[in-house]
């Protein structure tokens, strides 16, 4: 009988070109480009499974993914410059490893950092529109900057999530737990850092959006309690732009 081998990758991807990181019919996505490349690797047909699913334009530095083999007997460092040289230079699988039995990238993941990139200056450079959101009018930096902690605990979320179709069902759970969440100028770029154990659809650019009407003196850091308490998406604030935001990271438990 032969054995199934689970792997790991650690991914880098530019999300400018994609919509979004799940398979959809007839569009470019990041795990229907994986699952293409590892095809013509290894002759087997896989679904290439992420720890998070990543909206259309949003980049990742360090997305955590793991597939299962069962013919393919390649050497994980043979695979990862396989699938290099197969994949388009937007996407580069940064590591490859032999994963544990039902390692499951999603399922296991303990904590997720995602980094927001707000490029300040009056001119944005060409090279970099993609890779920030450009927003060179007036924000009051430390009001935002002393907001952006008051996120941090256990709280619903459902204000800060994306809105359900119309005629579609609840969101269903949408209590998260966030564990750090910070924002601070570095040079020309203000970067908001927010981590927790799992975050809903649209969550972290909501939360970015917030900030910047707190920025702008339309809203206070001292109204995020009520707006968590209302349960309402229209409570919040609109949603950022997505090609300013990274998935930066995913951790896991010792020895996963």
């Amino acid at each position: 009988m032969t054995e199934v081998r689970t792997l790991r990758l650690r991914l880098s991807y530019d999300g400018s070109a994609f919509h979004g990181w799940q398979v959809q019919p007839g569009l470019a996505t990041v795990q229907a480009t994986l699952s293409e490349a590892v095809w013509a690797v290894t002759g087997e047909r896989v679904v290439v499974h992420g720890s998070g699913r990543t909206d259309a334009g949003v980049h990742a530095e360090g997305q955590v993914a793991h597939l299962s083999l069962q013919q393919a007997r390649l050497p994980a460092a043979a695979l990862q410059r396989a699938l290099n040289a197969r994949l388009p230079a937007s996407v580069r699988v940064l590591e490859a490893s032999e994963a544990a039995a039902g390692f499951h990238a999603r399922r296991q993941a303990r904590s997720k950092c995602y980094r927001y990139r707000i490029y300040r200056e009056a001119v944005c450079p060409p090279f970099l529109w993609r890779y920030v959101y450009h927003h060179p009018y007036r924000l009051q930096e430390e009001a935002m900057a002393a907001a952006a902690p008051r996120f941090v605990g256990r709280h619903d979320f459902r204000s800060f999530a994306a809105s359900p179709a119309k005629g579609a069902p609840g969101l269903g759970d949408t209590v998260r737990t966030v564990t750090r969440s910070e924002l601070w100028r570095a040079g020309p770029e203000l970067v908001y850092e927010v981590e927790g154990r799992g975050f809903l659809h649209h969550m972290v650019r909501n939360l970015v959006g917030f900030l910047l009407e707190v920025g702008r003196g339309r809203r206070g850091g001292e109204e995020i309690g009520a707006v968590l308490a209302a349960r309402e998406r229209r409570a919040a604030a609109a949603t950022a732009p997505p090609q300013g935001l990274y998935l930066m990271r995913v951790a896991y438990s010792e020895g996963e």
